[in-house]
């Protein structure tokens, strides 16, 4: 059970052949490569690439005020959270001195 089984290798298809032997052939030097001829600068396009349609503004008049939306939800749940911890710490603060207060009154 806790043998591994090893595969068996599979048994070649074909015959074998014996590999051929090419022989070198002697290097002729031929013509130069002629320099590639210069490429001329694409034209500058006229006009703007980027066109905004009504569409298009209307959809990021819209994105950005739902970014904006969003943002300032995160930011004012951000403060509210600050706000309630040191109202909390406050709090604590209060009892702890009127405790240590009673405490020495009682000396």
């Amino acid at each position: 059970m806790f043998r591994p089984k090893l595969p068996t290798m599979p048994q070649p298809t074909g015959t074998p052949t014996r590999p051929t032997v090419v022989e070198a052939t002697t290097i002729t030097p031929g013509t130069p490569i002629p320099p590639p001829a210069p490429v001329a600068p694409a034209p500058v396009a006229s006009r703007p690439t980027v066109q905004v349609t009504p569409g298009t503004a209307l959809a990021l008049v819209g994105g950005g005020t739902a970014v904006v939306l969003v943002v300032g939800a995160v930011l004012v749940s951000m403060l509210l959270a600050v706000a309630v911890t040191a109202a909390s710490v406050a709090v604590c603060a209060v009892v702890l001195r009127s405790l240590l207060a009673s405490e020495t009154k009682r000396r």
